[in-house]
This record gives C-alpha cells, sequence and structure tokens, in this order.
C-alpha cells in the first residue's frame, strides 16, 4: 500500500504472517531471494541459495501436506491487496493508530518508543500505571476488549509482563475512524484503573487477582463497561457474516 518503508530493498529473506494486516487465511508466507547474490574481485559468480533450505525446511521438516484451501484464500487475499480499496484501508489503518496512541500518550500512558510509525502499540503500563499486562489483559477481555500483554524492556517475566498491545487492523475492517479511536483509548483507560481497583485489594498473586473479579467492588463497573463496550460495537458491521445466519445473532440485539 506504499504506508511505510518497504523490507525487500535490503533484506535477503522477508517474512510476514497473512491473518492480520492482510486480513488473509491464518498462515504466514517467506519471501527469499534468487539468482546472483554476488561477485568477487576474481570475478567468480556466488548465487543464492535460500531457495531448495526454505522449502526443505517447511516441508518436510516443519509442516505436511498443503491446505489448499488456505491457499485460495490467501490468493484472493493478495488480489485484494492489490486494489484501491486496500490502499485506502490501510491509510486508515495508520490514521489510527496514530491517532490511537496520541490519546493514550495525551492520557499519560507511555508507549515504547514514543508512539507508532505502523499499525500497533506497545503500552508500557508498568511506567505508567504501575501494573502488568496480565492484569489488564483479563479485564479487558471481560470487557469485551482483545488486547494481548507484551514484554517490554527490562521485563523478566513473560507471564506478567509489563507492556500490552494493540493493533488497529480489525476494528478499522469494521469501520472505525479515528473519533472511534479516541472513544477505544477511553474504553481501554477504565479497563486498566479497574484493573488497579483490584490489584490494590488483592497482593501480589495473579491467581488471587484472576480470582477475585467476579467479587470484587469493581465487578459492577467492569460490568457497566462491557455492556458499553458491546453497545459501542453494535454500530459497527461484523466482516464476513450475516447477521440473521451467525449462531450468537441474537447477542447483537439483544
Amino acid at each position: 500500500a506504499g504506508c511505510i518503508s518497504s523490507p525487500f530493498d535490503t533484506s535477503d529473506i522477508v517474512t510476514t504472517t497473512t491473518h492480520k494486516s492482510l486480513r488473509g487465511p491464518r498462515g504466514a508466507m517467506i519471501f527469499y531471494r534468487k539468482g546472483l547474490r554476488s561477485v568477487n574481485k576474481k570475478g567468480v559468480e556466488t548465487m543464492y541459495d535460500l531457495e531448495d533450505r526454505i522449502n526443505f525446511a517447511v516441508f518436510p521438516g516443519l509442516q505436511g501436506g498443503p491446505h489448499n484451501h488456505t491457499i485460495c484464500a490467501l490468493a484472493t487475499a493478495l488480489k485484494q491487496a492489490n486494489t484501491a480499496e486496500f490502499k485506502a484501508y490501510q491509510k486508515q489503518v495508520m490514521k489510527n493508530a496514530s491517532v490511537f496512541a496520541e490519546t493514550l500518550t495525551g492520557m499519560g500512558y507511555n508507549l515504547v518508543s514514543g508512539g507508532t510509525d505502523n499499525h500497533l502499540l506497545l503500552v508500557d503500563l508498568k511506567k505508567s500505571r504501575g501494573i502488568d499486562g496480565a492484569r489488564v489483559e483479563r479485564v479487558l477481555e471481560l470487557a469485551n476488549i482483545a488486547t494481548n500483554k507484551n514484554t517490554i524492556p527490562g521485563d523478566v517475566s513473560a507471564m506478567t509482563p509489563g507492556g500490552i498491545r494493540m493493533g488497529a487492523p480489525a476494528l478499522t475492517s469494521r469501520g472505525l475512524v479515528e473519533k472511534d479511536f479516541v472513544e477505544v483509548a477511553k474504553f481501554f483507560d477504565r479497563g486498566v484503573n479497574i484493573a488497579l481497583e483490584v490489584k490494590g485489594a488483592t497482593g501480589k498473586k495473579l491467581k488471587d487477582f484472576k480470582a477475585a473479579l467476579p467479587s470484587s467492588e469493581a465487578n459492577a463497573e467492569l460490568k457497566a463497561l462491557e455492556n458499553e463496550v458491546a453497545h459501542f460495537s453494535q454500530q459497527f458491521m461484523t466482516v464476513g457474516f450475516e447477521e440473521d445466519s451467525m449462531r450468537y445473532g441474537e447477542a447483537i440485539t439483544a
């Protein structure tokens, strides 16, 4: 889409997932250079030898038979990536992520690297609020907000890391724009405050924190946040589903 610098200009090998910003099926792709690699002072040519090594490592080294339905879905995603609509979508992803980062920074949150140049944000919760990503992740999960706890520089535990990671592609696909990400940031902040309240009453163990959530005084706040997130989300169409054919469609209009 031309939104960020291409890694192909400077890399011999490029890898990518296919189910995130590409919006394709779950999987990944590996790109590698072929042909002439270098010529020494004596004129001796060295060719790239990556193809066979990578192919053998993938199959039979790591994977079995091909999943033809996944290959077809990936081909569809790659075709869509060549459209003007996809480029517009990626530009909106970048705008949304930028506003999301600016809003969180304005609320006093520290972002690793000071901001974002792509679709991702990594919030330093330890420095910002004195809490870990595992606790905040759990509170947000109960409030219908999907995030990932994530290690940050200086962390010694991946189970209770100091950061939390969030991205803009999925919400952008549902039609959210800049002003909507301001609201998402507010939801996030409320979730962090709920986590802080429960943490203050439960001690150091994560299991005690999780066990206390349903019966804590903050549970009413958590339920209110859950309902507000659901109500907010109803105005944005789900991608790839017709509401009348969804198994849990009644929950959307409840």
